[in-house]
């Protein structure tokens, strides 16, 4: 039986480019992107999308196909197990578990990473004067990177944003992350104040994810809406299910403690809704005003026995080991400002969520449908 076989990108930019006299830095300005996504392109760490090749052929005035083309057809890379040595201290991890791997001599070695960043946060500045009026500060700036063009601002809840995050620095572009939920994204939004605003605000009238109330918010043609993934969000409790959680209905039970998320987070409001359906009080569910900010804080509450369950998405219950219940399908969407489009930095964020590669490593975190991941919805 014939196998498909995939061709090898061939990249020429770098040999061109420097035929041409241009440094990186002057090619990049030329055509609107930054120098470390010109190395990142020349390392083939990064594919240009359409426009920016064509850019990028107009000023070295070659053909685009002088710049990247295919090579012959060669074997695909094969999916290969291997025996690893569970690093010691990493506890019993289950099926399904993300781990990390290191070559130590002639032995592999697996590492579960943690979903805590336990380290020192990136500064650019200090403050140096928090007494002003209406949201207003001093700050001491400590690092200058000059007009910020190869950042964008991210609001919004799902995890997996640190997944693009990554690969975006790989193209010289930084996603600034702030944990906020689908609703105080939007609002950030409204107020000029982020680039994009993640969201899963579904309807319960029509089921539909997001749009009606994007409708609701924003005046027509104000906000383009893409798709980032359709998740699962379930009921999330300790590994093997010792309390034999089933259903929102076992939240009312006497044995059973919660950790619930904030007001206006579309897990708070899923609850919400799947409380009234059932006529139970939330007066009487344990925990329902112990509250933990974002899904995987949730689950670490559920990991560490600070709660015997909590409503979150499968990826969060499946990067810490944790039982889950599925409960609905929902879209999380970026919603941007259309006038932000064309920026080039958010033209390479839109052009990553339409890469293979990027599908792949989402699907394998788990919980995640990438079918419509990168077509804008509005």
């Amino acid at each position: 039986m014939n196998r498909k076989t995939k061709a090898r990108l061939v990249n020429n930019l770098a040999a061109i480019r420097q035929k041409r006299g241009f440094s990186a830095a002057s090619l990049a300005q030329a055509v609107g992107i930054s120098r470390q996504a010109v190395y990142a392109i020349e390392a083939n760490c990064y594919i240009p999308n359409t426009a920016t090749a064509l850019r990028l052929a107009q000023e070295l005035e070659v053909s685009v196909d002088e710049l990247f083309s295919l090579s012959s057809d060669s074997p695909p890379p094969k999916l290969v197990g291997e025996q690893a040595t569970l690093l010691p201290g990493s506890g019993v991890l289950r099926p399904g578990q993300p781990v990390q791997l290191c070559r130590i001599e002639n032995q592999l070695v697996a590492l579960a990473p943690s979903a805590v960043p336990w380290c020192l946060p990136e500064s650019d500045a200090t403050v140096s004067d928090s007494g002003s009026s209406a949201g207003k500060m001093k700050v001491r700036i400590e690092r200058f990177e000059g007009d910020y063009k190869s950042r964008l601002l991210v609001a919004g809840c799902d995890p997996a944003v640190s997944l693009l995050a990554r690969r975006m620095r790989q193209a010289g572009v930084e996603l600034v992350l702030a944990s906020r939920n689908s609703s105080q994204a939007l609002t950030l939004l409204k107020q000029g104040l982020v680039h994009i605003a993640g969201t899963h605000l579904r309807d319960e009238a029509s089921g539909e994810s997001n749009l009606p109330e994007i409708a609701r918010r924003f005046s027509k043609n104000e906000v383009a809406i893409i798709s980032f993934a359709v998740w699962e969000e379930g009921i999330v409790m300790a590994n093997k299910n010792p309390k034999g959680i089933r259903g929102i209905e076992d939240f009312a039970r006497k044995d059973v403690r919660i950790v619930n998320r904030e007001q206006g987070a579309g897990s708070r409001i899923l609850l919400d809704s799947s409380l009234k359906r059932l006529k139970i009080n939330a007066k009487k569910v344990k925990g329902y005003e112990h509250i933990a900010c974002g899904h995987l804080p949730a689950a670490w509450q559920v990991l560490n026995g600070g709660a015997d369950c909590c409503i979150a998405t499968r990826a969060a219950a499946t990067v810490f080991g944790l039982g889950f219940v599925p409960l609905v399908a929902a879209r999380y969407d970026f919603a941007m400002r259309r006038a932000d489009l064309d920026l080039p930095a958010a033209q390479l964020v839109l052009d990553a969520l339409n890469r293979a590669a990027f599908r792949r490593e989402l699907d394998n975190v788990g919980g995640y449908d990438t079918g419509e991941t990168g077509r804008q919805m509005l």
